[in-house]
């Protein structure tokens, strides 16, 4: 049995050092620690709870820490938290208290990547497929979440968007620049080749030589 001789706060605000028979023990989150008064006399079996407790509770804080951002796969959650050296079991353990809330979802992510990328960052299917599975998603998952999207439509407005800066040039060169803008984005040729073409056609409606699919990406 140990007595409890001091609680004292941490930099952290959220943390209070725990002194045992006049020596420091351990940190404790402040709402774990807040029925503890000094003077209490501690089994072996409490403080493992209370360490216990303290674990499941600042892995709980930091996942919450890292999805304030933006939303995050599970793949990322864990690497976050095995990042800041929490307990596997307890990572299982947020984890499961997560999706529980709605907060750890990988086809609500998934859905809300694609979206997020279709408004500001328009990327192909093949594109948005890579990332998804590099944020550790299903093959399933990530075939639902990309399964609507319309590359066609994506890769005019994004090139829409860009063709001001490219409308001084000559159609070779107007052709290559916008081309490659798009191609970087991994749309493929098949979708790129019409779509440059038609955006030159309305920036140019008086110049109806041009035909981009009989001519070789340079």
């Amino acid at each position: 049995m140990k007595k409890i001789t001091a609680i004292e706060p941490q930099k952290n605000r959220n943390r209070v050092s725990i002194h045992l028979d006049g020596e420091f023990a351990f940190g404790l989150a402040r709402i774990t620690a807040a029925w503890l008064k000094v003077g209490d006399v501690m089994s072996d079996e409490r403080l493992a709870k209370l360490q216990a407790d303290d674990a499941r509770e600042r892995a709980l804080q930091q996942a919450m820490l890292f999805l304030s951002y933006r939303p995050r796969s599970e793949k990322e959650i864990r690497q976050n938290l095995n990042k800041h050296e929490i307990p596997e079991e307890v990572v299982e353990e947020t984890l499961e208290r997560l999706r529980e809330n709605g907060l750890a979802n990988d086809n609500k992510f998934a859905r809300v990547w694609v979206e997020n990328r279709n408004t500001f960052r328009p990327r192909s299917r093949r594109v948005l497929t890579m990332e998804l599975r590099q944020k550790g998603l299903d093959d399933e998952t990530v075939q639902a979440a990309v399964s609507d999207v319309d590359e066609n439509a994506l890769a005019f407005d994004s090139a829409r968007k860009r063709a001001g800066r490219f409308k001084s040039l000559e159609w070779g060169e107007f052709r290559k620049k916008l081309s490659e803008y798009l191609a970087r984005r991994g749309f493929p040729y098949s979708v790129i080749a019409p779509v440059v073409t038609q955006i030159w056609s309305e920036m140019h409606p008086d110049d109806h030589g041009k035909n981009f699919e009989d001519e070789d990406l340079q």
